[in-house]
């Protein structure tokens, strides 16, 4: 389900703690990894589960890069769905799904980098990639997210005139959706 930016995300894994930052190359904040003040410096990953259309609900990763991702931690969105993209493989359905949903955190990551240029490519990109998979799938959702909702979001974020600089580490959402997934039926 898409959200305007105005409605708060509903946390997904509320139990999970946000990182203390959102980090935006060029920018004064520590590399997450690489820096010993990062927010995730010598922290293990787990390796995340392969995302399935049937199992995306107990996707730790999925959920987490969500959460990510509406909450304003681009950067940290695009690492967790690179992660889980890796484990899922880039062929299948749910592989390339993920590469449209890399593609939509990029574009969140160009506009804290002021790359207008950058924020349109990757989010009609990622636009291409949903319509490609919802043409493939035949459904209007996919791993819990609806196919036109997405696509609207991508074109809408393609669209839209950046004037704000974002130049620290505050996660501020830059666009103005949240992507939530369908509800789940209760058991």
């Amino acid at each position: 389900m898409l959200s305007p930016a105005l409605m708060e995300a509903v946390r997904l894994l509320p139990s999970t703690e946000l990182p203390a930052y959102t980090y935006v190359p060029g920018c004064d904040c520590p590399h997450p990894y690489r820096d010993p003040r990062g927010h995730s410096y010598q922290r293990k990953h787990p390796t995340p589960r392969a995302l399935t259309p049937f199992t995306w609900a107990e996707n730790r990763s999925y959920l987490l890069a969500l959460d990510y991702f509406n909450y304003g931690f681009y950067w940290e969105s695009h690492e967790e769905w690179e992660r889980l993209l890796r484990a899922t493989g880039n062929e299948c359905l749910s592989g390339k799904f993920l590469k449209g949903l890399v593609k939509l955190s990029a574009a969140g990551q160009k506009v804290r980098e002021n790359s207008i240029h950058g924020v349109r490519r990757h989010a009609a990109s990622a636009g291409e990639v949903f319509a490609d998979i919802a043409a493939e799938v035949g459904e209007e959702h996919f791993c819990g997210l609806e196919f036109t909702l997405l696509q609207f979001a991508a074109d809408r974020a393609a669209q839209l005139t950046y004037k704000e600089r974002f130049t620290n580490g505050n996660p501020v959402r830059v666009f103005p959706f949240v992507i939530q997934p369908i509800p789940l039926p209760l058991a």
